[in-house]
């Protein structure tokens, strides 16, 4: 009786008691891997491969347009996008593929997933009456909050400030919200004035922000020098990353060391044919991971060795939390940990990344 009242409670539970169990069930990667999406069926499919582009596996499965994953902080997660119930909106899944479910009950046009550092909360772009707003919310309460108005919203990894960007076309300003007093500023990469600009996307310290930019104008004259470029958090130390030559790179992605970016390259076979590649920040050097397929866009990148193991106490919802690095190794001989410095990071952009300027 008592099992059958437990089934019945956990069936009513809904969010709070789905999200929390998939959690505990659900498994990381015990390697490296990439989560990307591609074309390769006649639709858009979420993968996985190796950081070297081997074992392309495809994890959805799924006849929908599934697109713009993105792993949670511990990696047992991935939170993508889909329209399999007829609308583009938020979904979840296991590292495996298995247990896809919806975010929210009620469907809307979401997209352009970011997690929070501490896995609790996500920041997305929502569409409504023809504008984009950033949104953010809670997921064991399927509670949203409306904090802006833009899109392509980047969580940074000391869980404080949200990269997003606001306007279209010439007007592309990248900006920061403060999570905490919903404050918004402007950011400008010095010494230059954005134009058009997309996917910002945090450096795993927390000090950079890569996105892709076109400052060439008339616009429509210089598509193909759209590239990637970093700069530092405080707008000082701009630099191309990818040659401006062409084809256009868009779409930058983090290592979790923070020591290569991936990027989307168009082939130039047609239109929408495009290709995943990474570059050493260090030497530039440059490989492609991807070869088929009319359309592939880097997604994130998860290691176990940069992970954290477990999900931070409220109280420790700081940049203290947010700096901290693993591996992390436990000095089981006294009973207490002893976090190393590594890597932590969350990334991404999301949504429909290659709309271009207009």
């Amino acid at each position: 009786m008592k099992l059958r009242w437990l089934a019945f409670v956990c069936m009513l539970s809904g969010g709070v008691g789905a999200f929390s169990v998939y959690q505990v069930m659900a498994k990381a990667p015990a390697t490296a891997k990439i989560a990307f999406s591609a074309n390769r069926d006649g639709n858009r499919e979420i993968y996985l491969m190796h950081p070297d582009g081997t074992q392309q596996v495809n994890i959805s499965q799924h006849r929908a347009d599934d697109v713009d994953p993105t792993w949670s902080p511990t990696g047992a997660q991935l939170l993508f996008v889909s329209n399999r119930d007829g609308v583009h909106d938020l979904y979840l899944m296991d590292a495996d593929g298995a247990n896809v479910r919806r975010v929210f009950g009620k469907s809307a046009h979401r997209a352009q997933p970011t997690w929070a550092p501490d896995g609790k909360q996500i920041a997305y772009r929502r569409r409504a009456r023809g504008e984009s707003y950033l949104y953010l919310a809670t997921l064991e309460r399927e509670q949203e909050t409306r904090v802006a108005i833009g899109h392509s919203p980047a969580w940074s990894p000391d869980g404080t400030e949200i990269a997003f960007l606001t306007g279209e076309a010439a007007r592309v300003q990248l900006s920061f919200l403060n999570v905490r007093t919903r404050t918004q500023r402007v950011f400008f990469p010095k010494p230059a004035v954005p134009s058009w600009m997309t996917s910002p996307a945090w450096s795993p310290s927390g000090d950079k922000l890569a996105f892709s930019w076109l400052h060439q104008v008339p616009l429509r004259d210089f598509l193909e020098t759209e590239t990637i470029y970093h700069v530092n958090r405080d707008g000082t130390g701009l630099r191309q990353v990818v040659a401006a030559a062409g084809p256009r790179a868009v779409a930058p992605v983090w290592s979790p060391q923070g020591d290569v970016l991936l990027y989307q390259q168009h082939d130039g076979n047609a239109p929408w044919s495009a290709q995943i590649f990474k570059v050493a920040l260090a030497d530039g050097e440059t490989e492609q991971l991807t070869h088929i397929g009319i359309w592939n866009s880097p997604g994130a990148w998860f290691d176990p060795a940069y992970a954290l193991p477990v999900q931070p106490h409220v109280s420790l919802l700081t940049t203290t939390w947010g700096q901290l690095k693993v591996p992390v190794s436990f000095a089981m001989t006294d009973g207490t940990a002893d976090a190393k410095t590594s890597r932590f990071t969350t990334e991404r952009e999301g949504g429909q990344r290659r709309s271009g300027p207009r």
